[in-house]
């Protein structure tokens, strides 16, 4: 087989998210999938095989289980085909377990069309004051646990409770703030020990809840967002109403082959 790794939401090597893409003809055995997931002990590793006739269906895996949607991870199978792989369209298809995504080249960035996943205010966990080290502003959910802080200073030094988390009946814990800068909307950081992901250092995924929320709170359907994670990375947000598109760069960082014999 072959595989790539990629450095996705940035163009400079050693920062993003690096993720691992593996291009396939047909399906191997599922725990395969996860043997090398686990072996390349990055947040994610994407699967993909021709479907249809221009398409592919895409599958994601943390080191530990597969996930319904990986951004990054999406975002990096995308730069492979048209970097790599000689894909000729403008559009990429991939039929997913969240449905159909696309990803374009425009603006100089690749286009992640994904799901719109707005979350439903709830009050706040008990746990989450212990866990995080604050108070929260807002909380709400989706398929992750939105919460709002103060400031980007208290993002930033934030140090959670990885064992608390890991506890939450949720895919992950997005904690967000306004950001800083006037260049910038928001900021955000992303825990996800339930799934084998103490932090990922940038989730496109996550931006599917963030978008609606602050274009909602901030009367703005364009957005600039930074994930402030120790490699940290850059994304452009656009809201349209059910879906929300994800600009974002990446860069091959390595290729080579897995040998399984």
């Amino acid at each position: 087989m072959k595989i790539f790794q990629v450095d996705a939401f940035t163009d400079k090597i050693f920062s993003g998210n690096p993720a691992a893409v593996v291009p396939l003809e047909s399906w191997p055995e599922e725990s395969v999938m996860q043997q090398i997931a686990g072996e390349n002990n990055l947040s994610e590793t994407a699967f993909f095989v021709p479907e249809g006739n221009d398409g592919y269906r895409i599958r994601w895996f943390t080191p530990v289980t597969e996930v319904d949607l990986c951004g990054h991870a999406t975002l990096a199978s995308a730069h492979v085909l048209f970097t790599h792989l000689n894909y000729k369209d403008s559009v990429i298809r991939f039929a997913s377990k969240s449905g159909e995504l696309t990803v374009s080249r425009r603006k100089g960035l690749y286009w992640l069309n994904f799901p719109s996943q707005p979350p439903d205010p709830i009050p706040v966990p008990k746990l989450i004051p212990e866990a995080l080290g604050t108070v929260p502003i807002y909380t709400g959910v989706n398929t992750d646990l939105l919460v709002l802080v103060q400031d980007e200073e208290t993002v930033k030094k934030m140090n959670p409770d990885l064992i608390i988390l890991k506890r939450m009946e949720v895919r992950g814990v997005i904690v967000t703030a306004p950001a800083d800068s006037d260049e910038t909307d928001f900021v955000s950081r992303f825990f996800a020990p339930a799934v084998g992901v103490p932090e990922d250092p940038v989730t496109g995924s996550a931006h599917t809840v963030l978008t609606p929320f602050w274009g909602k709170r901030l009367g703005k359907n364009e957005l600039e967002a930074r994930q402030i994670s120790e490699r940290g990375g850059l994304l452009r947000c656009e809201w349209a109403g059910d879906r929300v598109q994800i600009g974002g760069s990446a860069i091959t960082y390595m290729t080579g082959n897995i040998r399984l014999d």
